[in-house]
């Protein structure tokens, strides 16, 4: 029984820097591997007070790909953080099929259109007194996004 201790101890002495070096060098990897945006887009109010911001992040990998397109409202001057207004990850399977057309109609009124029906994750009506309206949309042959 004493061997058999002996070969327990040494195997923990030898894992242990083992895991020392894996689990550091396993975040790290992971934390660096979030991939900037496949496509990004910003309109601002026209008076000046408000951003839209729009962005797709895909990824892949063994069982964790994904496409994420989120829309996000806020101020364009102050540090309160930025409202999502449209979120949405099922879409044209399509270059731009996960775009988003942002159009401000006056200062309190923003359009948000995208091609296709898809179920969308979340979408809000209003933020920050502006009304938000969604509109699906269909691609025309000149390349942009026309109303159905």
């Amino acid at each position: 029984m004493e061997l058999a201790q002996r070969f327990k101890g040494a195997s923990n002495l030898a894992v242990q820097p083992l895991s020392a070096l894996l689990i550091p060098l396993v975040c790290i990897v992971l934390v660096g591997c979030k991939a900037p945006p496949t496509w990004s887009a910003e309109a601002s109010s026209p008076d000046g007070k408000m951003i839209a911001n729009a962005t797709t992040f895909s990824q892949s990998g063994f069982g964790t790909g994904f496409v994420q397109t989120s829309v996000y409202l806020n101020w364009i001057e102050g540090s309160q953080p930025k409202m999502l207004i449209l979120a949405f990850s099922d879409g044209p399977n399509e270059p731009g099929g996960m775009n988003v057309g942002m159009k401000w109609l006056d200062p309190k009124h923003l359009e948000l259109s995208y091609k296709g029906q898809r179920p969308l994750d979340f979408q809000a009506v209003r933020c920050d007194g502006i009304n938000i309206s969604i509109q699906e949309s269909l691609r025309s042959p000149g390349n942009t996004l026309a109303p159905q």
